[in-house]
């Protein structure tokens, strides 16, 4: 097993003073040689960082240790020390960034108005339950094209900020009486879309606690995902079990693949590419 580790965690909470908090986590992650991208706002924290076992569990600590943060809800995954070529600590609006940042309430309890947390095994209560649940993808297109909720509803979005519009749209008026469980990767741009929604008049609005990366550690490749999961760092793409079958087709020969590669015309777009059409 590897030592090398990558967490990922976010806290909704108020901070008076984002810069001194954005100057303790550079000192912090420096200290013990990590690297990764650490988001400080008025809102609160959202950080991936990686490096070796011992330095991550030490700078979890420090960061624990500062009361607001403590109850960050820490997910753990394996790395390979080619995540992330630096460390980057910036104060921004919003530390997902939705353009809503004067829509956003948080205090010391997290996001105000948001979603109804399920873990895992409540959102398998809920469809077993019920029929008229529908899970809504909190993502970019692009990550959903590798893998997403059995059934999901995909909104063609190409950034984050691009959902104000899409649910102002009125394209997913048709939802608002069912119960919509949003995903996210690991549940922070859901505790912002999920208010969102019931600022718009979803009146039954969930959201997965910890993400799609907590219900991968609980489930595997045996529950209602399908195929691989993207994410923000050197990996691009994680599965959760040995019999993951990626839902992505390269753009080659139409084979599955979680293989994004950036595409030779534009830089700046990625585009699914299957090892042998490389």
């Amino acid at each position: 097993m590897s030592t090398r580790k990558v967490v990922l965690f976010y806290v909704f909470t108020p901070l008076a003073d984002p810069e001194a908090i954005r100057l303790w986590q550079l000192t912090l992650a420096e200290a013990h040689g990590l690297t990764g991208r650490i988001i400080v706002s008025e809102h609160g924290i959202n950080a991936t960082v990686g490096g070796d076992l011992g330095a991550v569990k030490k700078y979890v600590r420090g960061t624990r240790a500062y009361a607001p943060f403590a109850r960050a809800d820490v997910k753990w995954s394996e790395g390979d020390g080619h995540e992330f070529p630096k460390l980057s600590v910036k104060v921004r609006p919003e530390i997902v960034t939705f353009g809503a940042a004067d829509e956003l309430k948080v205090d010391e309890h997290g996001v105000v108005g948001g979603g109804t947390h399920l873990s895992p095994r409540e959102v398998h209560e809920l469809v077993e339950a019920r029929d008229d649940v529908v899970f809504f993808d909190g993502r970019n297109a692009y990550e959903a094209a590798i893998g997403r909720f059995r059934g999901a509803v995909v909104p063609d979005v190409r950034t984050t900020r691009d959902f104000v519009g899409e649910l102002d749209s009125g394209r997913y008026d048709h939802l608002k009486g069912k119960a919509v469980v949003t995903y996210c990767t690991g549940g922070v741009r859901c505790e912002v879309l999920s208010a969102l929604m019931k600022a718009r008049g979803f009146g039954e609005v969930y959201q997965i606690d910890g993400g799609i990366v907590r219900y991968g550690e609980t489930y595997g490749d045996r529950g209602l995902w399908e195929g691989s999961l993207y994410v923000f760092d050197g990996r691009m793409s994680v599965d959760f079990g040995p019999h993951t079958v990626s839902l992505g087709e390269c753009t080659g020969c139409g084979a599955r693949t979680s293989r994004y590669v950036n595409d030779e015309t534009n830089d700046r777009e990625l585009v699914l590419v299957c090892e042998a059409c490389s």
